[in-house]
């Protein structure tokens, strides 16, 4: 199944404490560029608090496409990710696409993590976490997706090192990770591990490319 514009949910996050996180940026921020084949048509952005064992990371992305001077896609979404002693804590997020609205929030609970979403109520297992891309470490669990609420059902590999292209241009070594099933995207993490780049399939099959600023 292609990845849908609601699969590419970017609210990125990681722990300066735990050496299983990928690693944050010593200014606590990564930003990315957005296109839709060659047309950039947003940004997102993430910034990284750390408190004790604990860390929490908050994300805006703004997307909007274009046909001539109209326009005919508008996304926004924000997210507020915490772990806590190298475990997935909480998550709340609010996505507006086209004016309609959804809301997720999720907590890691003695049995599991509840998650409330739009299409209601569900319990994914202890070590599941939301597909929010940055840490690499997560792929290898189970991964619910931080828009709608559900578990999703993908595939993770790690393919190899190969280089990835950022934003000014430049390109450096990175290993990438794919996700294969409901969702096709390739993500990119440079050496120190941080999140480095990423690349979905849309249901139009169109290609949404994230580069890093």
């Amino acid at each position: 199944m292609p990845l849908t514009r609601r699969s590419l949910i970017i609210a990125g996050a990681s722990a300066l404490a735990t050496p299983a996180f990928a690693a944050v940026p010593a200014n606590g921020r990564l930003a990315f560029a957005v296109f839709r084949g060659q047309d950039k048509v947003g940004e997102h952005l993430m910034r990284f608090s750390p408190s004790g064992s604990g860390l929490t990371v908050s994300t805006e992305v703004e997307m909007r496409v274009k046909l001539g001077p109209i326009p005919v896609f508008r996304y926004a979404h924000t997210a507020t990710e915490r772990w806590r002693d190298n475990r997935f804590a909480s998550l709340a997020t609010r996505t507006d696409t086209n004016g309609k609205v959804e809301q997720v929030k999720a907590e890691a609970t003695g049995s599991g993590v509840a998650i409330e979403g739009p299409s209601g109520r569900l319990t994914a297992p202890a070590a599941a976490a939301p597909l929010t891309h940055w840490n690499a470490a997560a792929l290898s669990g189970p991964l619910f997706n931080p828009q709608l609420g559900k578990i999703m059902k993908v595939r993770t590999a790690r393919a190899g090192r190969e280089s990835v292209q950022l934003a000014d241009g430049r390109s450096i070594p990175a290993t990438r990770w794919t996700l294969r099933g409901e969702a096709e995207i390739d993500n990119w993490y440079d050496a120190a591990g941080a999140w480095a780049g990423l690349r979905g399939r849309l249901e139009d099959g169109s290609t949404m490319i994230y580069r890093r600023l």
